[in-house]
């Protein structure tokens, strides 16, 4: 067999010589070959709720590569996220995602949120949710976050925009498009008209004379499969890329203030998903990103394989499912104020305070937004049924959206609080389970002044990631401080939110 494919290589390719090193990359090639093969027999039919088996201990599925973060913060070792709770397939999205998963390899909550975000930017500006005085479309920003680069994520958009493909093709053709590397760039696909004032010769007046058409259609869905890559331009001196997408988030009036930079949008509607591995996402969020709001404008939504088809899956006929949700667009398209119905609002009141809570660290500064990010995908949900009121299954499905967001975040940053002293003293508290007096934790610091390491105690405490106990001695009690595995303030991956 190897003999063959030597051949083979050679016929196809004779200027390249063939060696020890090609010998072993073909019997590495046959071997995973074989390997896959074998683990693809009697695969089990898909469940939402449950994770994919293991065999022999070890989780086929499971693409993680032991290299990436292996330098790892112990403030950021958090588990993967459990399974997305099965209320979050309601309905239409539900039925697709359930229609398509069985035949990729793509994680289902990254098919379900990319299709979600997909639906919300399709039906454009009018659909709103009105809180607090802020207008709230339903555009969605989407981090595919996944443990390596073998996440699936691009397989899941890929797969997702399918039913786009039929139901709406020219968006899918004209409006989804990739490639953020400037503020003034993204405003210039959705341009206003552009006029240039110009004197007359006759009159000798100055009249306005339109120099670009501009952009009809404001809607656009960005696609970065290399999400990396626009943070790094994003951290370049002068770069207007940050505050442009914060706006696009906040807002349908864009503009940069920049002098050479005519183009203004009014009516936007942007929406985006970008695909990035942990390790990537940890290395390029600089500190700035996480702190002005960018970071917490996004979904953040970790993906993995979900399993292995060596041979791909079957295409899947969607083109009935396609036909409802064409409606569903139509009627979307022409919706007006999103509000709560009325046995909905008991859930809401229910969960609010506990979404709008701030929390402490880096998790906190990226989960800030959660309250307004419910909304939308509630919205979401809601439109995908046809319907101008957020009911009770919508509201559940997008608050198991919102928990294992919140999880994936967790996965991604862990309790890490953005102080490099409450780091420090985390680290070691972790590192001795039995406690450490305050003269043991003076000591560790050495260097640090007392006030910072008084700080880093109040930041553990307040996060509830660190305990304190008295301990009675022959003079003054001393105390003994403990790490908690987790901030104690902060609720479950999606139990904390689910009514």
């Amino acid at each position: 067999m190897i003999i063959g494919v030597r051949f083979w290589i050679l016929g196809a390719w004779p200027v390249l010589p063939f060696g020890i090193l090609e010998v072993g990359l073909v019997l590495v090639m046959l071997r995973v070959n074989s390997r896959q093969a074998r683990g693809s027999m009697n695969e089990p039919p898909i469940d939402f709720e449950t994770p994919a088996p293991q065999a022999n201990g070890v989780d086929p599925t499971d693409d993680h590569d032991p290299s990436v973060g292996a330098a790892r913060s112990p403030e950021a070792d958090s588990p993967w996220p459990d399974p997305l709770a099965a209320e979050a397939f309601h309905g239409l999205a539900g039925e697709i995602v359930g229609a398509i998963a069985p035949e990729t390899e793509a994680d289902p909550p990254a098919l379900l949120v990319q299709f979600l975000a997909a639906f919300g930017n399709v039906i454009g500006n009018g659909p709103h949710f009105i809180a607090d005085g802020a207008r709230h479309g339903c555009k969605l920003f989407l981090g595919i976050v996944g443990a390596t680069s073998k996440g699936r994520k691009g397989t899941a958009w890929a797969r997702a925009r399918q039913a786009f493909e039929l139901a709406a093709r020219e968006w899918a053709r004209d409006r989804v498009m990739s490639g953020l590397s400037s503020g003034e760039g993204l405003i210039w696909q959705i341009r206003d008209p552009i006029y240039k004032k110009e004197k007359n010769r006759k009159t000798g007046e100055y009249e306005d004379v339109l120099v670009d058409e501009g952009i009809s259609d404001k809607r656009v869905l960005v696609v970065e499969p290399e999400l990396a890559s626009t943070m790094a331009v994003m951290a370049r001196q002068g770069n207007t890329l940050s505050s442009v997408v914060r706006d696009a988030w906040d807002r349908s009036e864009l503009r940069a203030l920049t002098k050479n930079s005519p183009a203004r949008s009014s009516g936007a509607h942007v929406s985006i998903v970008g695909h990035v591995t942990r390790d990537e996402l940890r290395r390029n969020l600089d500190r700035t990103e996480l702190g002005n709001g960018f970071a917490n404008r996004f979904l953040w939504v970790s993906a993995k394989r979900a399993r292995v088809l060596p041979f791909g899956g079957a295409s899947v006929d969607l083109h009935d499912l396609s036909f409802r949700l064409r409606d569903a667009i139509a009627l979307a398209s022409k919706a007006g104020e999103i509000t709560f119905a009325l046995d909905a609002r008991p859930i809401w009141e229910s969960v609010y305070a506990d979404l709008s809570e701030g929390r402490p660290g880096i998790l906190g500064a990226v989960t800030a937004r959660a309250e307004a990010q419910v909304v939308r995908l509630a919205s979401i949900y809601a439109l995908l049924d046809s319907s101008a009121e957020i009911r009770p299954a919508h509201l559940r499905a997008a608050l198991a959206v919102w928990g294992y967001s919140f999880a994936s975040a967790r996965w991604v940053w862990g309790d890490s609080l953005g102080d490099p002293a409450a780091g420090a003293l985390l680290a070691m508290l972790r590192a001795n389970p039995d406690g450490l007096s305050s003269t043991e934790i003076r000591d560790g610091f050495g260097h640090h002044k007392a006030d910072e390491v008084a700080r880093a105690k109040r930041v553990l405490l307040s996060a509830g990631l660190a305990r304190m106990e008295p301990r009675p001695t022959k003079g003054r009690s001393e105390e003994r401080w403990f790490a908690m595995r987790h901030a104690t303030k902060a609720p479950e991956a999606t139990e904390g939110w689910r009514p």
